[in-house]
């Protein structure tokens, strides 16, 4: 199993047909396409951590979503809830996007240079000042919160969300 992530900045015009388009690049590739809103991912960490909570969920069959991508936008997001979890996907417009491609290798790069060729890259994963506010605003971190621990400790919280999706059911 591999697993490549894809990043960068896209526009998308209609999101409904934009999403056709990924899930039918996905099955031509044969492999799993989830893309997220890169202004509320704190970091390479963060998205590791939803991937391999996400995987770990479905071998273990605690799984909530049926589907990988969506299992895995569940933990990014620090939602239980699936409707919940795609407050942190695709929107119409200009975005930061990060897509997470799994599959087999050889396929998943045939959809890493598909993709590729759909967004400008640019290294948008890393936490940053200017995602603040998307990301305090998404994991529901507290004004208190940060006053007790200091921004810097955004990606810290932002995991411990995500740790806590199992736990608060």
């Amino acid at each position: 199993m591999d697993i490549r992530l894809v990043e960068g900045s896209i526009f998308i015009d209609e999101l409904r047909p934009y999403l056709g388009r990924l899930s039918a690049m996905a099955s031509e590739h044969d492999v799993i396409i989830q893309g997220v809103n890169a202004d509320k991912v704190a970091g390479r960490e963060h998205v590791d951590s939803a991937i391999i909570k996400a995987m770990r969920s479905m071998d273990n069959g605690t799984n909530v979503a049926n589907d990988l991508g969506v299992e895995i936008m569940r933990y990014a997001s620090g939602k239980r809830q699936i409707g919940e979890a795609f407050s942190i996907g695709l929107m119409e417009g200009q975005m930061n996007v990060l897509f997470i491609v799994i599959g087999e290798t050889a396929s998943v790069e045939g959809a890493v240079i598909d993709l590729s060729g759909s967004i400008e890259p640019s290294s948008v994963m890393p936490y940053s000042d200017s995602k603040k506010a998307d990301i305090v605003s998404q994991f529901c971190i507290t004004t208190d919160e940060l006053d007790a621990v200091g921004d810097e400790k955004i990606p810290d919280l932002v995991l411990e969300r995500v740790a806590l999706v199992d736990v608060l059911k």
